[in-house]
């Protein structure tokens, strides 16, 4: 099945090749060593890398993925210190979260696109002892060809919704083989581990719980210094978090209507990818809305009411200065759902859609703990928001139980090192 994967490939490639240009050319992030994309390392990086041979590849796609593995990587970095480490990034923003946040002697690339020669190329530069892949990145030669080399292959926080079950399941004479080649898949959840196990019965399964319940928000988080463009003074800021295209339209049109009521009150929108800023902005502006973008560095003019914060790893920071933070992804049509964990340590009070169908688990953790403000319609959002903003006690103690749920599931992070340093030292082979 390998073989008509690498057959029709090239084809699936021909399609993904615009929208991968588009993405370069608009979306920030670190560029410089983008060719190792493609397998291709300059004389200065191979040398560079020959002092990490050996070491543990940890692989995590963007953004959010690769916050919590370098919250990983430094528990790891901690409980063994005698290890070495590698982490790569699929796009240009998770690249420059973590060469700005990878700890002192990690070294940073690229991962190849799955390319049998690209893979290889990247392999014998790397050489890891381990591979961690992060979540739902199943890259077939990635995986067979680390496999061949006789290096275990660990999926961890691994996630799996009903819906890629169903799709994986169709498919099973390819995924469930593939599955099998991984030597560990730590899932985020019982039902997670579950359904990875329904598609691949062969598969060494377990449930170590995920690994973002261990997140911990930094001591000194510097401040978001919103002051600079709402005024100065006090006044209720709400927060889309991670939103995706239909839904800032959706939350400018209700905080508008808030405002009529909470004259104070200002609104900051992070897009998910912080390439949609200009066309957020000329959105907001487009309603008679005042607005600015963060992205654009420019003296302190006027406050204006919205800000569009088109930048990358700053959520944390920005979260923390808001009163209520609204969870993307999930409202005008999305069901997916974003990581509701990071608000939540916060003790933020938060909104979202109802289902979240790939974090159904920590939504139920957050809903039976009574931590969470749900909001079944789009019309709902409104309802919701006005009751938080009329009744500050509701709000502390909505997001004073988010962070104690969330606080109960921690453990995770040691669970899944002690599993991986099995696989190291039992020098597990293809």
């Amino acid at each position: 099945m390998r073989f008509l994967y690498n057959l029709f490939l090239p084809v699936g490639f021909l399609f993904y090749v615009p929208g991968l240009a588009v993405k370069y050319r608009n979306r920030g992030g670190w560029k410089d060593t983008f060719a190792e994309r493609f397998g291709r390392f300059t004389a200065e990086r191979r040398e560079e890398l020959k002092a990490f041979h050996g070491a543990i590849w940890i692989h995590a796609v963007s953004v959010g993925e690769t916050v919590v593995a370098l919250s990983l990587l430094r528990e790891y970095r901690k409980q063994h210190p005698e290890r070495k480490f590698v982490i790569s990034t699929t796009t240009t923003t998770g690249q420059e979260l973590a060469r700005r946040q990878a700890p002192e002697g990690t070294a940073v690339i690229f991962c190849p696109i799955d390319f049998l020669w690209m893979v290889r190329r990247t392999l014998d530069v790397v050489r890891p002892s381990l591979l961690v892949i992060f979540e739902t990145e199943i890259w077939p030669n990635l995986i067979c060809e680390t496999r061949k080399r006789g290096t275990p292959v660990a999926l961890v926080n691994a996630r799996m919704s009903d819906h890629s079950a169903k799709g994986y399941s169709r498919a099973g004479c390819f995924f469930a083989p593939l599955l099998e080649k991984f030597s560990l898949i730590s899932a985020q959840s019982k039902a997670d581990a579950e359904r990875f196990s329904r598609v691949s019965p062969k598969a060494r399964v377990i449930n170590s719980g995920n690994l973002k319940f261990d997140q911990k928000p930094p001591d000194d988080l510097p401040p978001a210094g919103l002051d600079k463009y709402f005024g100065s003074g006090k006044h209720p800021v709400v927060l889309g978090a991670s939103t995706h295209p239909g839904e800032d339209d959706l939350i400018c049109d209700t905080f508008m209507r808030l405002k009529t009521d909470f004259p104070s009150l200002k609104l900051v929108l992070v897009p998910r990818h912080a390439e949609r800023g200009a066309d957020i902005a000329a959105m907001v502006k487009a309603k008679g809305i005042s607005v600015v973008r963060r992205s654009e560095k420019a003296a302190a003019g006027p406050a204006v009411d919205v800000l569009v914060a088109d930048t990358t790893g700053e959520m944390l920071k920005l979260m923390n200065e808001a009163d209520i933070v609204i969870m993307g992804k999930s409202l005008a049509g999305h069901d997916e759902g974003h990581n509701l964990i990071e608000p939540a340590l916060l003790s933020k009070p938060i909104v979202t859609g109802h289902i979240l169908r790939n974090f159904r688990f920590i939504l139920n953790t957050l809903l039976e703990a009574n931590a969470v403000a749900t909001a079944t319609t789009d019309a709902e959002l409104e309802t919701q928001l006005r009751k938080l903003l009329s009744d500050e006690k509701m709000r502390l103690d909505l997001g004073r139980r988010a962070g104690e749920a969330i606080r109960r599931h921690a453990g995770a992070t040691d669970r899944t090192i002690n599993e991986l340093e099995k696989l190291l030292s039992t020098g597990e082979k293809a």
